[in-house]
């Protein structure tokens, strides 16, 4: 299909298309922008279908060469800054890069030409590197790569995911058919855009002709102050920032046309939820990861009341199903991506014998078919001979006083095999016993964690992800303190 920037460019050529510290670009504007960056990159001699690393930042630069690296048929591959210099150097090795480009906002101290081996660029350069004459790619094939991008890592080793345009395609669709889309749409992103939930916010700018208002960061004072000002219409959410605006919601509340939030990233407690439900604030869960392209599975603000704690019903062209064996969740669709980088069996060990992808997920649905995630199935906790799932100890202890977060995974022990043990943050410090009391007078005792640990912080990934990798780590010297 026609070229998406282009297409908006001249169809919509005066429509808002992107908010940045106080700079409003139109979709003709926002061409303009990219062809300069474009530009750039074809005098660094960046041919199409050449990989290149971005270290992005939520900065406008970083949003123009993302879409200049699409414009000219090169591959963005979108890395995690906040990784540590030794899984960039990693994920840029085994991605088999050409170049590394660097936003100027990183304020990276070390030499990456000595470090990462590579040739690296920083944003800022490209706008002095433009050539007079660049050509952009007037078609995009659905079947051609958009974008590239590691999963978090929050339970094992990142793998690359690649991204097509019908991937993209879809994937809006899907969202534009459920939560419906107003023509002065205004979303805002404040989730990172090497991540899936704030790329996916700038691919849906595009095909939808919307705007986008792009946050530095994440702030409970920015973002309540953005949603209580500006005419937002929808922000993509994870359940710790929603926690957070909670924390600090304005007595006003927000300007009238926001129309809600759209929550994904991971389990959120019910209370959370009713919270909102009170504060009559629109809140959409929904389901979805870095293979699929953002959601899959979504509640509509109509159903969103009646369903509290449910992920929702499959997306337009979402097909859904539970194995037989465990009740995990299985896929297929064209949002789904159907590779990893450089490693395609690795992806097939993903995939059922008749090609369905397998999410790692164990759910179930209620009477009405709409689906409930349980936990992720290898982090089923198997204790005494019954199974556990971290996330329904979480979420009752998500309820306890001063808790701000909880976070639960199964540790061995010479009885049981395997016993729950419980990480948190708190507004206080809380005593163990006074913890272990509350579950049993929730919980069927064999849930109630052995062992609580109390953290300043929990270990989390950009995209606010606990890490458990790391929690497995904290309890083994937390368990040489006990002995």
């Amino acid at each position: 299909m026609q070229n998406w920037l282009i297409k908006q460019a001249t169809a919509k050529p005066d429509k808002l298309a992107l908010i940045y510290q106080g700079q409003h670009l139109n979709f003709k504007e926002l061409l303009n922008k990219v062809r300069q960056v474009a530009s750039g990159l074809v005098a660094l001699k960046i041919r199409k279908a050449d990989r290149i690393a971005v270290l992005a930042s939520n900065t406008a630069n970083s949003y123009f060469v993302i879409l200049a690296l699409q414009q000219i048929g090169a591959l963005p591959v979108l890395l995690n800054y906040r990784l540590s210099l030794s899984e960039i150097s990693q994920q840029v090795r085994l991605s088999k890069v050409k170049l590394l480009l660097i936003d100027d906002d990183l304020q990276l101290n070390w030499s990456s030409a000595e470090l990462l081996r590579i040739k690296t660029f920083k944003l800022s350069q490209l706008f002095r590197l433009a050539v007079s004459k660049v050509t952009l790619e007037k078609e995009f094939a659905l079947n051609e790569v958009a974008s590239i991008m590691y999963t978090s890592g929050t339970t094992g080793q990142p793998r690359g995911v690649v991204q097509t345009f019908g991937n993209h395609f879809f994937s809006a669709v899907g969202s534009a058919f459920n939560l419906g889309l107003d023509p002065a749409e205004l979303w805002l992103c404040a989730l990172p855009l090497f991540h899936i939930s704030g790329l996916s916010i700038m691919m849906r700018s595009l095909i939808y002709g919307m705007g986008v208002l792009l946050l530095p960061h994440f702030s409970t004072e920015s973002v309540n102050k953005a949603l209580q000002t500006s005419p937002v219409t929808l922000m993509s959410v994870v359940p710790q920032m929603l926690q957070q605006l909670l924390t600090e919601f304005p007595a006003t509340g927000y300007q009238p046309k926001f129309r809600g939030f759209l929550l994904g990233g991971g389990p959120i407690d019910l209370a959370t939820l009713n919270r909102c439900r009170q504060l009559n604030l629109p809140v959409v869960q929904s389901y979805g990861m870095t293979e699929t392209c953002s959601q899959v599975v979504a509640l509509s603000f109509a159903d969103a009341p009646r369903h509290i704690g449910s992920v929702g019903k499959p997306l337009f062209p979402i097909q859904l199903r539970l194995s037989k064996s465990d009740a995990e969740i299985q896929l297929k669709g064209p949002n789904i991506v159907t590779t990893y980088l450089d490693n395609p069996a690795s992806f097939q060990q993903q995939m059922t014998a008749d090609n369905w992808f397998k999410t790692g997920d164990i759910g179930y649905f209620d009477q009405t078919g709409y689906l409930y995630v349980k936990g992720r199935k290898n982090e089923m906790i198997i204790s005494g001979g019954e199974n556990i799932f971290p996330q329904e100890i979480e979420n009752v202890y998500q309820n306890y006083d001063s808790v701000t977060e909880f976070a639960v995974i199964g540790v061995p022990d010479q009885k049981w095999g395997q016993v729950p043990c419980a990480f948190f943050t708190a507004r206080k410090r809380i005593d163990s016993r006074l913890l272990k009391a509350y579950g049993y007078q929730q919980l069927a005792h064999y849930k109630v964690p052995h062992y609580f640990c109390q953290l300043d912080q929990m270990p989390k990934t950009a995209s606010q992800k606990i890490i458990r990798p790391a929690l497995f780590k904290a309890f083994e010297k937390f368990k040489s303190r006990l002995s």
